[in-house]
Order: structure tokens, then C-alpha cells, then sequence
């Protein structure tokens, strides 16, 4: 267990077969089902970063290069088990089928956004789809997620938690001091780190990245650490699986470190070719995981072009109805959530200062 920190698991080789030991050996079905849901959040990435363009939102930020680590991880783990997401894990909620259109409006926080104005446009909450809100701060996703998964094992429950920050976030308290918590306390939490190579316009190496691996840092509390090529499926689902088992079965958590590349900018609001070469993102590293795993089911024989190309076009459409439904209730600006919801669900009881201030409102 030592040495796995320091290397780098795989499973599909560069011809498209899977290999070795970590083989999940997945079923056609399942196989499918992933290609679905990482080409679904590439479409509805895409058309979201033209609407913005558009003005009809304020900010978006793209999965691109990512998709395969929130759709093999939603699709491995149970329904109830928690997710405590960074920005790039849209392809959770695509493998579990979220309504498109409940996302399209957060993203235009307009009158039917299903937060009620309450969070940025792409901060996400869906807790019935396992997947716990989004933070600005990242780091603090760590944290909460050994602290509910400590509290899974409290209640003698069978759930877990799965919790991803960025390479940046590493060099922040809350990493270790969530890795020190799921360690004294066995704790029933798998810790990712997304190595995305870059935390915004910083380098990986800033964070520590080029005196070891991230998954190495495991090893000073105690807990195993995986080094993952993220950018294949069946890899990062075999991990996931592994560290799912330890966990529900009392051996604690694990640290997996998830090596993969941001393709696009950081968010909307960031330009890539001002901190890294502009033709970077055409060496992709490990290769594009949509079609690492879409040359693996061709060679299983269960896929080809003629299929491919439908399902892209079926998908396209689908976000494309998503996007009309969500503007005609109203895009950036042309509707919003009643401002009466900044008074809701703040206390079990409305408190008297709530109740004055609604009332000089008129609402």
C-alpha cells in the first residue's frame, strides 16, 4: 500500500483495453450509461458558456477534462451516500438524472431557480440526489464531510461521505485538519483531491505538487493514499469502489489523489492563455476521458460512430429544450425569486425582527 501514493493507477492502456488488476469489469449497460452522462455535461457545458456569453447569466464554469470523475463516482457509490462537491463534479448530478431544467434556472437565477435566489448560479445543492451544497470556500467541503460521515457511523448507519477540493485548496488548514479528524476517528469518508494541475492561475507545484504527491500526504496520518488517472472511468470507479468498501466496512478513510487536466479556463471570468500556453490544453495529459472511454466500449464491440453520433444529437436536443424551458420563465435579469424568500427558513419560528422587517416591506 506504501508505494500505490507514488504511482499512478490505470486501467484502460493506450489502446483502449482494460488492463490489470484494477478492472472493475464493468457491464455494456454501466459502460454506456457513463459515456451518457460525461457527453450530457459536455453539451449542457457548452451551451451554458454561450448563453453567458449572451448575457443571460452572470458566471458559469466548465467540467472540461473532468467528467469522468463525478459520473464514475456518483454511479459506484449508493443513492444515500453524500457528496460534498468541488465546482467541477456537474457530471455527478448528470449520471443520476437531475432534471436539466432545474439547473438551467439556478444558472439564471430567475423566479423557479430551486435554491430561491440563495447561492451562486453554479453552487449547486441537490441533497435527494446525494449531493451537498457547493462552497466558495472549498476547503470547507472536507471538513463537513467527516463530520457527517462521523456522524453516519455515530447513528451505526450504513451511508457514507465522499468529499473533493482542488491541488490548490491542500495548502489550506481545512485539508489537514480534516485528514487529522478522519484519522483519529475512523471515519467513514473518501477524501479526493482533484490535481487538475491548476488552482485558477496557480501551478500544482505552488501547492507542494513537485516535492511529492498529493495522495503521499496520506501516509503522515495513518490513512492509505491512491493516485488515480482521472481521466479513466473505469480507474477512477475501481478506487472509488475500494475505498467505498473500507469505508462501510469500520476500516476508515482514504485519500485518493485524482490526476487529471482543466482543458478550459477556470471559470468564465479567466483567461487561461495569460498563465499557461496557449496550445496546452492540445496535449491534453492522459487524453480526453470522454474518448478514452468511448474507444474502449468500441473495441468491446458495443459501440460504434453511427451510435456515437446519435446520442450526442439526442443529448444536444434535450439540453436544448432544458434551455428553452428555463428562458421562457426568464433568463439574468428578466425574473428572479419572489424577495419575500430572503425572510424564509431562517429560523423553525419567525423571529420578531424578521416578522417587523417583512412587515415594513409590505410582503
Amino acid at each position: 500500500m506504501r508505494d500505490l501514493p507514488y504511482g499512478l493507477i490505470r486501467v484502460l492502456d493506450d489502446g483502449g483495453d482494460a488492463v490489470g488488476p484494477w478492472n472493475p469489469n464493468l457491464s455494456a449497460e454501466v459502460l454506456v450509461a457513463g459515456l451518457r452522462a460525461m457527453l450530457l455535461t459536455r453539451a449542457f457545458d457548452d451551451r451554458m458558456f454561450r448563453l453567458h456569453r449572451q448575457g443571460k447569466t452572470s458566471f458559469y464554469m466548465k467540467s472540461t477534462g473532468e467528467e469522468a470523475i463525478g459520473a464514475a463516482q456518483s454511479m459506484a457509490l449508493d443513492a444515500n451516500d453524500m457528496s460534498f462537491p468541488t465546482y467541477r463534479m456537474l457530471s455527478w448530478l448528470m449520471a443520476r438524472e437531475y432534471p436539466l431544467e432545474d439547473l438551467v434556472n439556478q444558472i439564471f437565477s430567475n423566479a423557479n431557480d430551486p435554491l430561491k435566489g440563495r447561492q451562486l448560479p453554479i453552487l449547486y445543492s441537490a441533497r435527494d440526489y446525494g449531493f451537498y451544497s457547493l462552497s466558495g470556500n472549498v476547503g470547507s467541503r472536507f471538513g463537513a464531510a467527516v463530520g457527517w460521515a462521523m456522524a453516519s457511523a455515530f447513528k451505526h448507519d450504513t451511508k457514507i461521505a465522499i468529499a473533493h477540493i482542488g491541488d490548490g485548496t491542500t495548502a489550506e488548514g481545512d485539508f489537514h485538519e480534516a485528514l487529522t479528524f478522519a484519522s483519529v476517528y475512523r471515519a467513514p469518508v473518501i477524501l479526493c483531491v482533484v490535481n487538475n494541475q491548476w488552482a485558477i492561475s496557480t501551478y500544482s507545484g505552488f501547492a507542494g505538487g513537485e516535492s511529492t504527491t498529493f495522495a503521499a500526504k496520506a501516509l503522515a496520518y495513518g490513512l492509505p493514499g491512491l493516485r488515480i488517472d482521472g481521466n479513466d472511468f473505469l480507474a477512477v470507479w475501481a478506487a472509488t469502489e475500494w475505498a467505498a468498501e473500507r469505508a462501510r466496512t469500520n476500516n476508515g478513510a482514504t485519500l485518493i489523489e485524482l490526476f487529471t487536466y482543466r482543458a478550459a479556463a477556470h471559470s468564465t471570468s479567466d483567461d487561461p492563455g495569460k498563465y499557461r500556453p496557449v496550445d496546452e490544453a492540445a496535449h491534453w495529459p492522459l487524453g480526453d476521458p470522454v474518448e478514452r472511454l468511448r474507444g474502449h466500449i468500441t473495441r468491446l464491440g458495443i459501440w460504434d460512430d453511427t451510435k456515437h453520433e446519435a446520442l450526442i444529437a439526442g443529448l444536444d436536443s434535450t439540453v436544448r429544450l432544458a434551455v428553452k424551458a428555463g428562458e421562457a420563465i426568464g433568463t439574468l435579469g428578466k425574473s428572479k425569486p419572489s424577495v419575500k424568500e430572503m425572510f424564509e427558513d431562517v429560523f423553525a419560528t419567525p423571529d420578531w425582527r424578521l416578522i417587523e422587517q417583512r412587515r415594513e416591506l409590505g410582503i
